[in-house]
């Protein structure tokens, strides 16, 4: 017993900060082996033992505004505070804390922190009225209404605000909301039928994909939440008909939704909250009793609306995304990298492109079941549902037990679509099946094999376009990215339904003229085995040319994974840059961009690429081909290293030629390879599934 009692004082210090949650897990460590604590939660966050000194930065134009009502709980509101503080970023915003006459230390703790905005109410107004009060006092483009129970982390803010720059609908985004032990809070809300309300996914692992890609939901929780001011302005702020709290947040919402506008969950904000810590959770007393009291009024002001919801419980998967009507599953080979190649770019905006036309995405890396930190992440906060291990076993296993979902399914690259195209056709049986060739891997190797003499390639080649005829064969579609290939998909298999989804761009704003920039430029990603052919013959037989004729020009090399045989050209006129995350600064800068392949198939996106940016192009040919681009008025196109040199010095030195190859260019990516072109495109492509398969085979053949 007394060497019991030598554990008090730390036990006593664990409640205090962390809750009893946190005292009985230490306690289970102590007397169990790790094998049967492997299931107690882990206290990962926990509140401040003391409070100390904030400066926040003071901006006069915030674009945000960070309200948080607050009454009492003074380490609980440092310590959310302190995390704005941490984590938020580069973003200019404000803080505004509406003190609700705390009775404890808050008022002191305030006064030690600056760059904030304190509002002291007189007397308690509750939760409603503090937070409107801060409403009125915020000057930013967006509010934030943040629970002082909560902490924010890494990366909130961006996330929020992104939610509003990508989907134009936008009218209101929620964090996913956790437990200090990890645990999912929620991951948007459900309102059933009789109003009353669901945390989706409550206790559950927050890192599953279901509840990880942003979505419209019916609410997000008032613990965090980023609305537009001016939308603020126009519906109101949150009514206090609720007063002093619960359902208030919900209202909003449904205001929102009234107004034509969505409410989006945003996973990549993700926001811990000490649920309960102001109000409790015993419904039958207190500020919680309200909970009850205004679940009835919520259900008489929204009972119209609330009669197309399904009832309490009643196919949970469906309700939380109850706006979905079409889905498509896109498998392709690896995870998306839209800054690495442009396979990845095209395909990354193709899924943008199915959003559009108003289906639920879902993506899966069929050779690359990992999750990444950034590029997964990056398709989950554009709304993409993206399945990984350990939650995902195989493809063909997500195929049987969820294919009967789909509406469309897209198998991308001939290796993926062989390997997995016989599985789709069995289980995905209401689904459109769509081929995407990318380019056709045929023709490049054929190509390849033909520079290089190289019989065995030849005879790869010829397996290959096997391997892709007999797999186009089995699709509803076959998709080819350029009318080059369309014309010899006619010739080489007639019998096949094939479709043009070319390359998906958008212009970029070029402020910066001919006379500010300077050197030439090389893009492109060198696992891509004719890029690295392109930069040996440039280097080794164009550059020697150029170098004599102009001998102050300057190659810049940019792109990912360079081998090392590449990177062993780094001269004073040679400058090797390889994976740049940001490339504007660098197109913004230089005169040209070259494209010197000598094989290759498909549509070359480091040419769409520089277009976009306004920078003219010196291409071979092969490079050229398939993108409707005439010589001297689009694009200067030559094939030998002399001839090619001297097209670069024509565009380089030449103002007029140069002004009008970047106007050119961009009219260029507007009439073939724009974000509406290809919606149109693929409108098209899809709107055949619903014809009978004969009148489909009559229309292709038309």
């Amino acid at each position: 017993m007394i060497h019991l009692l030598k554990y008090f004082p730390v036990a006593l210090s664990i409640l205090k900060t962390q809750g009893l949650n946190a005292l009985l897990r230490r306690i289970a460590k102590k007397l169990f082996s790790p094998s049967q604590t492997k299931h107690i939660p882990e206290i990962r966050y926990s509140v401040a033992r003391q409070h100390h000194h904030l400066c926040f930065q003071e901006n006069s134009d915030p674009e945000i505004s960070i309200i948080i009502p607050v009454y009492n709980k003074s380490l609980y509101t440092f310590t959310c505070l302190e995390s704005i503080h941490e984590n938020s970023g580069g973003n200019l915003y404000e803080v505004i804390v509406v003190d609700d006459a705390s009775s404890d230390d808050t008022s002191q703790m305030l006064n030690n922190i600056t760059g904030i905005t304190v509002i002291r109410n007189a007397d308690n107004k509750g939760f409603i009225r503090s937070s409107n009060t801060g409403i009125q006092a915020a000057k930013g483009r967006y509010i934030v209404l943040l629970n002082n129970d909560t902490i924010v982390t890494k990366g909130w803010l961006d996330a929020l605000t992104h939610t509003f720059r990508r989907f134009p609908d936008a009218g209101m985004a929620g964090a996913k909301l956790i437990y200090p032990d990890g645990r999912l809070q929620e991951a948007g809300g459900v309102v059933w039928q009789d109003a009353s309300a669901w945390n989706y996914g409550r206790y559950d692992n927050p890192d599953k994909p279901e509840y990880s890609y942003c979505r419209a939901v019916d609410y997000c929780s008032g613990a965090c939440l980023m609305i537009r001011r001016q939308d603020l302005i126009d519906l109101g702020p949150f009514d206090e008909y609720y007063a002093p709290a619960y359902y208030e947040d919900t209202d909003l919402a449904f205001r929102v939704r009234k107004a034509g506008k969505k409410v989006y969950y945003q996973p990549g904000a993700l926001v811990v909250h000490f649920e309960g810590v102001s109000s409790g959770t015993d419904v039958s007393k207190g500020t919680k009793q309200y909970q009850v009291v205004n679940h009835k009024k919520f259900f008489n002001r929204w009972k119209d609306t609330l009669k197309f919801h399904r009832s309490n419980g009643d196919n949970p998967q469906f309700e939380k995304e109850r706006s979905v009507k079409k889905r498509v599953l896109i498998i392709d080979a690896l995870v998306l990298k839209p800054d690495n190649d442009s396979g990845s770019l095209r395909m990354f905006n193709l899924l943008g492109i199915f959003q559009n036309l108003g289906y639920k995405v879902s993506f899966i890396a069929a050779n690359e079941l990992t999750y990444h930190d950034i590029y997964t992440r990056q398709m989950q906060m554009n709304g993409v549902e993206c399945f990984y291990r350990p939650y995902l076993e195989s493809v063909s296993d997500h195929l049987k037990s969820h294919g009967h979902l789909y509406d469309v399914v897209l198998l991308s690259r001939v290796n993926i679509a062989e390997k997995h195209i016989d599985a789709a056709r069995t289980y995905c049986m209401n689904a459109m099946i769509l081929f995407d060739t990318v380019d056709l891997h045929f023709l490049r190797e054929q190509r390849q094999a033909e520079l290089n003499q190289d019989k065995l390639l030849l005879a790869t080649a010829r397996m290959r376009k096997q391997q892709e005829l007999t797999t186009a064969r089995k699709a509803d579609r076959t998709l080819l990215v350029s009318p080059v290939e369309i014309e010899l998909f006619k010739q080489v298999a007639p019998d096949v339904p094939v479709a043009l989804l070319s390359n998906i761009h958008q212009n970029q704003d070029t402020a910066i003229g001919y006379q500010e920039r300077k050197d030439i430029l090389f893009i492109g990603g060198f696992e891509h085995l004719p890029n690295v052919d392109a930069m040996e013959f440039f280097i080794n037989e164009v550059f020697p040319v150029l170098h004599t004729l102009k001998p102050d020009i300057r190659l810049l090399i940019v792109g990912s994974h360079l081998p090392d045989k590449i990177a062993s050209y780094a001269s004073s006129h040679i400058i090797i840059k390889g994976f740049v995350p940001d490339i504007k600064p660098v197109f913004d800068r230089v005169r040209l961009s070259i494209a010197p392949l000598r094989y290759g198939a498909g549509v070359k996106g480091k040419i769409n690429t520089s277009m976009t940016y306004g920078v003219p192009v010196v291409a071979t040919s092969v490079a050229a081909e398939g993108m409707k681009l005439e010589h001297d008025n689009d694009i200067l196109i030559a094939d030998k290293p002399e001839e090619f040199a001297r097209q670069i010095i024509r565009a380089y030195d030449d103002e007029l030629l140069w002004t009008n190859l970047s106007n050119s260019g961009k009219a260029n990516i507007e009439k073939h390879f724009s974000f509406s072109v290809a919606e149109r495109q693929l409108n098209e492509i899809l709107a055949d599934h619903q014809l009978p398969r004969e009148t489909v085979d009559q229309a292709v053949n038309a």
